[in-house]
Order: structure tokens, then C-alpha cells, then sequence
């Protein structure tokens, strides 16, 4: 499809400024952009100092638009110029907003005067701050148009955070044509948040009303305002744009899938390689985690995990607890030789590591060190029994010292007691929703639990002092992501679990569910599961993923690598290289309105 625009500007505050998903979406398709647009794409974000390392690139702007940047010191408006460190590196534009707040008040009067936007009791950093750095936005892409001229131009502005610069070119009659990108509607998370029954309930409140309950009024009205005067409105599933329809009162004019770059992911080859390789790190920690207390046949575990941000009933938490409840059942009523350990790398509130995992991990360490450390001269003996067809033991590997050695430092591993349920100690233990759910639904860690839970409350950094493995790594060592979300406008992480090999499971109630049903094959392999929460009782929910997991763990090697393919197959359906055309449809269709509306 062909680009009418000239000029792109994006608009979004998670520009070399991660929060959530924006950023990924943003950057993820930052290379297709750069490859249509070209020099003539720019990113602009809020400047933080403390988030650019690695981030932004600063370089010395061109003259035209230093010129532009002149005029906007002038106003308190600083603006700093350079790459954005991603792949494609578009060109980027970072506005620190700092000495423009002294027009926060002017700011709003205007919102309120030209769309009734009531942010008169909106606080600072919850509603102020994010809509003064977007009306400096929107200053700057006004500016950057009149040295631009006569070229066409679009700026496409990511939630309602960036809305106060599209109001701004509106109200402004700059001669950009807009495009305004719901990523969630503001009020139906809020509704979700509040553990109200959305899809039941949009077609009977009156959305207004509702914002005000909730005190989220301003941010609702800049997001429909937005809606309503964009040239071109879009969200980013058919799910969204339905609850766009019911709680905004407008039907998006075009849907903006997310998609991922699909070249930047491993080949089916390397994720076996991969999966293998991490799989050994998450085992390691499996082992001095319950191994201290008991043990079980790693070579029959299973690893499944959910992850994300702590939106307890949003993310489907307590579905994917209760169904693990009824699968340990059913596998200890089977005398089942399987066990599946459950990570909940959920970011929570915590005080530290536990004394005694640092100590295990300490005194494991300590064992894997000493075999290492000896591993020329065992595998010698290990060959040596081999070929000469003796009995392969203990003795016939280790000497007596190494042996004495073994049972000491092994001796110091082992605990009484059971493993805890979380690898930190906790500032809410007690009221914690996740730690509380485990508890009440019986998955308490115990010797005989077939399903064995770890809440793991912190960022995958790679560098944690447990297990110092990265969002991704973790991921591609486990046999199955579960995301069994309530409200998810469109949802990467069962998308990122499947371009890496992974076997993962998302509902209908998510967009990116809701698209790939359609997609699905045929038979039980279906490698990315779509569990229906639409319309169904709780306990139908949580009967139907019981069975998903009661099924991947007990399937076959064959079948498991034959959901890992089809996994792959489904994510490569879902790479921009398919979906940036709904974008630039988007632009299109912003640049067409515009230019009839100068034609009337």
C-alpha cells in the first residue's frame, strides 16, 4: 500500500521511556516505519535523564529544525534530537517539559474550554504531567510543520497520555492530520480493575457517569475527545474497538493490530537449542529450591508460568491458581509420576531474598563447583567404566575423599520443612492475593503435590542473584506460558512465548486470542491455546484449562515439539512485515479526511 504522507511524527510517552506494552509496539515496528517513511519518520517522547542511557543517542539537530528547537526554548519548551537506539534507529525527539509547567493551568483551561475536559482536581503526576509534555508535543510538531511547508504531514498520538497534543493541533488549526491510537479505553480497565463485570455491563452505564465514580473523569474525556476530533481513530483489536464503541460513543475507522518482529527471534533449530539450554539453568534453580526438603524425576517435570504485571484478576491469576489446584488434584488422585512446577514471575511487593534460598543456592553452588572442578577426571572414569563394561557407581567415579566430601556438603543442603511458597519475603504477606490464593486452593508446596508453585516477585533482569535469567531465557526453558486473561486489549506475551517455541495459552477475551481462533488448526495440537472466557462461568474456565494442562503434561516429546512448531507457525502470522499496512491504511485515511475537509 502506498504512503500519502510526507512526514510521520508518533507521539507516544513510553518513547526511551518503558512502562508497558506501547513501548513494544512502538518499537517493535520502528524499522518497518523507518523503511516507508524514511528520514522523514521521527519519534518524539518525554526526556527523563535517568532512562536514556542505552536508550537515545543525542546528536546535533539539522538547521531547520534547530531553528524550530530556538523557538520553543523561548516557552520553557527544551528539546533534545538524536537516534533512538532501536532497531532501525528512526530519528527521535525528547522533550523535557520541566519549564513549560508554568502553563499547566492555561493548558487545561483551554482543554476545558474547547472539549470540556474537567481536570480541575486531576493531580500532578497521575493527569498534569503527562498532558503538559503532550501540548509540548504538540507545539513542537506545529512548529516542525510550518518549516516543513507544504508537504503532507501525520503525527499519530499512542493513549490518552499524548491526546493534549492532538487537542493542541486541532484547537490550533495546524494543518497535520491526526490519528489517535487506543492501545485500552481508560474506563473499561478501570471497570475491570474494580472487579466489575465489563463485558455484562458496557451497553447498560452511562460512561461518563461511571468516570466520575471512579475519579478517572479527565482522562476519559481527553481520551473520547480524542476519538471524536482525530482524523483518523483507531485501536488496536476487535475486541477494543467494540468496548471503544459502547464506553466512547465512536467505532474506530481502522484496527491496528500488534504485531512483533518476527526476524529478530530465533529459527525453530535455535529455540531447541535454546529451550534445552535454559531449561538446564531453571532446573539447577528447581533443585536447590526443593530438593533441600525432597525430590522428584526432573527428566518428568514440567515447567509452566504466567507473567506481567500484577493485575490480579485482569491477567487471569486467579483462574490459572485454581486450575493448578484442580490439575494437582487430579494428577495425585492418578498416582501420576509427573510433576509441573508453576513460576508467577509477577513483579510484588517485597523486602528482600529468603535467607535460606540465598543459603541453598550458596551450598549448591558449592557442589556443582566441586564436580566441576573434578569433571576432566570423572568423565575419564565415566568412559573407563564404559568400555570396560563394569558397573557404573558411585565408587566407580569418585574417590573415597570426593565421596565423603559429596555427603558432607549435601548434608549441609538438606532442610526440614517444605518449600516456601515465594522466593522473597514479602511486605504484605499476609494480604498478598497471590500468596493468599495458593493457600486457600491447597498448593502449598508439599511433598506429595504433583504441582509445585514459585512466586517469583521480581524483574526478570538477568541479574537477580537467583536465577540471573532474562524475560526471554526464562520463557524459552519452559514447556508452557499460560495467560488466561479477563481484560487484555491485545496481549504480546502468549505471542513472544510462541515466536520463541513456546507452547503458550491465551482466551477470547484477549485481541489477540480473539485473532488467532480463527487461525487455529485442527486436533489437539494447536500450539497456541485459546481458552473461552466469553459468556462462561467460572468454573467452565477453569475445567477447560485443566484440561489444556492436564494434556501437555502428559503428552508425548513427539507432541510437544509438535505444539512448539505450530506455535512458531501461528506467531509468524503475526509479524509487522503483515500488519504495518493497517498503519499507514490508518495514515492514509487521516490524510484523505483532512484534505476533505479543506476541500468543503
Amino acid at each position: 500500500m502506498e504512503k500519502r504522507a510526507d512526514y510521520l511524527f508518533e507521539v507516544s510517552w513510553e518513547i526511551c521511556n518503558k512502562v508497558g506494552g506501547i513501548h513494544t509496539v512502538v518499537k517493535s515496528k520502528a524499522a518497518q516505519m523507518k523503511d516507508i517513511y524514511r528520514e522523514n519518520y521521527y519519534v518524539i517522547g518525554p526526556f527523563f535523564a535517568q532512562k536514556i542511557p542505552g536508550e537515545f543517542d543525542e546528536k546535533a539537530p539539522p538547521k531547520d529544525v534547530s531553528k524550530v528547537f530556538e523557538i520553543l526554548e523561548k516557552e520553557g519548551i527544551r528539546c533534545y534530537y538524536g537516534d533512538w537506539l532501536v532497531k532501525g534507529e528512526p530519528r527521535a525527539i525528547l522533550i523535557d517539559f520541566s519549564g513549560f509547567t508554568y502553563k499547566k493551568d492555561e493548558i487545561k483551561a483551554r482543554l476545558w474550554e474547547g472539549f470540556k475536559i474537567d481536570s480541575l482536581h486531576s493531580q500532578f503526576f497521575d493527569f498534569d504531567e503527562p498532558t503538559i509534555w503532550a501540548y509540548a508535543a504538540g507545539r513542537l510538531i506545529h512548529e516542525m510543520k510550518k518549516a516543513i511547508g507544504e508537504k503532507r504531514v501525520v503525527a499519530q498520538f499512542h493513549e490518552w497520555l499524548s491526546g493534549a497534543g492532538l487537542l493542541y493541533l486541532k484547537q490550533n488549526n495546524a494543518g497535520v492530520a491526526t490519528v489517535f491510537t487506543t492501545h485500552a479505553t481508560m474506563l473499561g480497565r478501570t471497570i475491570c480493575t474494580n472487579h466489575l463485570n465489563l463485558y455484562s455491563i458496557w451497553d447498560k452505564i452511562n460512561p461518563e457517569q461511571k468516570a466520575y465514580e471512579f475519579g478517572i473523569q479527565a482522562k476519559y474525556q481527553t481520551e473520547k475527545a480524542c476519538a471524536f476530533n482525530s482524523d483518523a481513530f483507531t485501536t488496536v483489536s476487535e475486541l477494543t474497538g467494540i468496548e471503544a464503541k459502547h464506553l466512547l460513543g465512536k467505532k474506530p475507522d481502522v484496527i491496528l493490530l500488534n504485531g512483533l518482529d518476527l526476524s529478530k527471534f530465533p529459527t525453530f533449530e535455535e529455540a531447541s537449542i535454546r529451550h534445552i539450554q535454559n531449561r538446564t539453568k531453571l532446573r539447577e534453580f528447581i533443585m536447590y529450591y526443593f530438593f533441600p526438603y525432597y525430590s522428584f524425576d526432573l527428566e518428568k517435570t514440567l515447567i509452566y508460568f504466567i507473567c506481567g504485571r500484577y493485575e490480579f484478576k485482569d491477567k487471569g491469576v486467579d483462574v490459572f491458581i485454581r486450575a493448578l489446584a484442580k490439575l494437582n488434584q487430579r494428577l495425585k488422585n492418578e498416582n501420576s509420576d509427573k510433576t509441573v512446577v508453576a513460576f508467577f514471575w509477577i513483579p510484588g511487593d517485597i523486602k528482600g531474598i529468603k535467607n535460606e534460598l540465598i543459603e541453598n543456592r550458596s551450598f549448591f553452588d558449592d557442589i556443582k563447583d566441586a564436580v566441576e572442578g573434578n569433571i576432566v577426571e570423572i568423565k575419564n572414569k565415566i568412559i573407563y567404566s564404559i568400555v570396560s563394561q563394569k558397573p557404573l557407581d558411585e565408587k566407580g567415579i569418585f574417590d573415597d575423599d570426593m565421596i565423603h566430601d559429596n555427603k558432607r556438603k549435601v548434608s549441609r543442603l538438606m532442610k526440614k520443612g517444605f518449600p516456601a511458597l515465594s522466593t522473597h519475603d514479602l511486605n504484605n504477606e499476609d494480604t498478598d492475593e497471590i500468596m493468599k490464593t495458593l493457600r486457600e486452593n491447597g498448593l502449598l508446596n508439599n511433598k506429595e503435590d504433583r504441582v509445585k508453585v514459585v512466586f517469583y516477585p521480581i524483574y526478570l533482569t538477568g541479574a537477580d542473584r537467583l536465577l540471573d535469567m532474562s524475560y526471554y531465557e526464562c520463557m524459552q526453558g519452559s514447556h508452557l506460558g499460560v495467560f488466561p486473561s479477563y481484560y487484555e486489549p491485545w496481549g504480546y506475551t502468549p505471542l513472544e512465548a510462541a515466536a520463541l517455541g513456546v507452547s503458550s495459552v491465551t482466551t477470547d477475551l484477549a485481541g489477540f486470542g480473539r485473532h488467532i481462533t480463527k487461525k487455529l488448526p485442527k486436533g489437539r495440537n494447536k500450539g497456541i491455546f485459546v481458552l473461552k472466557r466469553m459468556g462462561k462461568k467460572e468454573e467452565e474456565i477453569i475445567n477447560e484449562l485443566d484440561e489444556i494442562m492436564y494434556y501437555l503434561s502428559n503428552a508425548s516429546k513427539q507432541d510437544r515439539i509438535k505444539n512448539k512448531m505450530e506455535a512458531q507457525r501461528l506467531a509468524s502470522l503475526a509479524d509487522w512485515k503483515f500488519f504495518v499496512k493497517n498503519y499507514i491504511r490508518a495514515h492514509n485515511f487521516a490524510i484523505e479526511n483532512i484534505e476533505k475537509q479543506r476541500g468543503a
